[in-house]
């Protein structure tokens, strides 16, 4: 059995100029494309399941599905809650065997966010298991403006809450479909400067190829999260397998043709990370 707390993955990762990506899940599909893509990239992967992913498959379920990956995976596999908003919401995953909970208070006032955090990583930290936290707040393509993180602020988040991993808002983007953004990198070397704590960046679909490349070798970022990218690669996929042959109605026989393109697609995300991603 591979699986892995996030602190498990992540740790290896700073010390050794990588970083693991964390792939957002939406369903049997994609999740066993992302591990049979990290088994053949020889490196570490995180399954998140996030507000979106949950809403369609409850959290036992998913942890169900997470830990049977990880039970015959080769590589390193995390089982992590994304954006985790109650209490009681990252008590369910932990129950339902994630070894990651990510708490997002990144839209409260800061001294209550550390708490709140500190509460979810006490409660991780009890059961073994790791907590990421977030502190500025990452925004939405076409939605909520993001507010980047001032480093003095994220220097008292890291050390109050006990996360073990740190996500921050430095020009990333939610739920962005081009990658011509780029990230603010005297931002993230001013947060890095007074942490130890291996940082996240959500939206990395949004983050040009060579600036991950870039990061995971030569900073303190250890975690990208990619989604968009992701889906847009399955949706093309399953529109190809489903127009090339209208008749068709049995969706096994459909979502099956989308798994090689998935894998190719999961693979050339994974390979930026690094040249030491190999866990």
């Amino acid at each position: 059995m591979t699986l892995v707390t996030l602190a498990q993955a992540l740790q290896p990762a700073l010390t050794g100029n990588y970083a693991v990506a964390g792939l957002v899940t939406l369903g049997w599909e994609d999740m066993r494309a992302y591990v049979a893509a990290a088994e053949a990239e020889g490196c570490p992967v995180i399954l998140q399941a996030g507000p979106s992913c949950r809403a369609h498959t409850p959290l036992p379920i998913l942890g169900k599905m997470f830990r049977h990956l990880a039970e015959n995976a080769s590589v390193p596999v995390v089982a992590h809650l994304d954006h985790g908003y109650t209490f009681e919401e990252c008590q369910e995953a932990l129950d339902s065997g994630f070894t990651s909970l990510m708490y997002d208070g990144s839209r409260k006032p800061l001294n209550q966010n550390i708490d709140e955090t500190a509460q979810i990583a006490e409660m991780a930290h009890k059961a073994g298991i790791s907590c990421e936290g977030e502190i500025g707040f990452v925004g939405y393509a076409d939605g909520e403006n993001s507010a980047g993180t001032d480093p003095e602020e994220a220097a008292k988040f890291a050390a109050e809450s006990g996360v073990d991993a740190m996500a921050i808002s430095v020009g990333n983007v939610h739920l962005q479909q081009d990658k011509e953004g780029g990230l603010d990198m005297q931002r993230i070397r001013a947060i890095e400067a007074v942490t130890s704590v291996p940082l996240v960046i959500h939206g990395g679909s949004g983050v040009p190829v060579a600036q991950r490349t870039e990061l995971a070798t030569t900073s303190k970022i250890c975690k990208f999260n990619i989604g968009t990218e992701l889906r847009m690669a399955f949706g093309a996929a399953l529109r190809a397998a489903v127009n090339a042959d209208p008749s068709r109605f049995d969706r096994v026989t459909i979502l099956k043709e989308t798994h090689d393109p998935l894998v190719e697609a999961t693979r050339n995300v994974l390979r930026a990370f690094g040249p030491a991603n190999k866990g």
